[in-house]
């Protein structure tokens, strides 16, 4: 890979002479080459875990996750979590 300057109008076909390959092909192509660097690695994956497990049976003992009506500022969990004096920005 170079370093080069391109036009802002970007189309990398006409930039690099070829076509972009779709993510999976990239993925695909990544993995029979042996290139891991696009891939979770299992240290990583087992940290994700570590952090979501405890969320996941936090929601299992309370029976459900906090649920909200589409449109709606969000779960009234959501204001307890801020803690009184506190709100949240609107968007």
């Amino acid at each position: 890979m170079r370093i080069r300057p391109v036009n802002m109008e970007f189309l990398y076909g006409t930039a690099f002479m070829s076509q972009s390959p779709e993510a999976y092909e990239r993925l695909i192509l990544d993995a029979m080459r042996g290139d891991a660097t696009l891939f979770t690695r299992n240290d990583e994956a087992l940290a994700q875990w570590a952090i979501i497990d405890p969320i996941l049976q936090a929601w299992h003992e309370d029976g459900r996750p906090a649920t909200y009506e589409a449109g709606t500022p969000g779960p009234p969990e959501a204001e307890r979590l801020l803690g009184e004096g506190r709100h949240w920005r609107g968007l």
